[in-house]
Parts: structure tokens; sequence; C-alpha cells
């Protein structure tokens, strides 16, 4: 979930070429399946351009079935 006041950027970057790109808008939730291994990076526009907010394992984000 995006819960910044303005769009960010998410990218999920993964092994064998695999990527996903997503502009997610503010409060907008988003579920997305990528190999486990991957890498996810969130990109937001700041004063200087865009820039890199976070970066996290997909593993992190896991969401767990019931």
């Amino acid at each position: 979930r995006n819960c910044r006041e303005s769009l960010v950027v998410l990218r999920c970057v993964g092994a064998d070429q695999h990527f996903q790109e997503k502009v997610i808008f503010p409060f907008e939730s988003w579920c997305f399946d990528c190999p486990t291994d991957s890498r996810i990076d969130v990109w937001v526009h700041g004063i200087s351009g865009v820039e890199l907010l976070e970066t996290l394992p997909a593993d992190a984000l896991r969401a767990h079935e019931p």
C-alpha cells in the first residue's frame, strides 16, 4: 500500500531478466507476483528529481496465505 500523498514507482528486479514496474497512486494497494529472490525498489519524485526511497527483498513483502 502506498501510504504517501504522492505517486511512487515500484520496480521489481529479479533473476533471469525478470522486471516489473508499476506506478502506484496515493493510498492505492497493489498485489503482484515475482520470484522470491527479487529486489523491490520504491522510487519517488523528490526535489532533485527521481530518488530511490527504499529497497527491499521481495520475500519481505510476501503475503501469507491463511
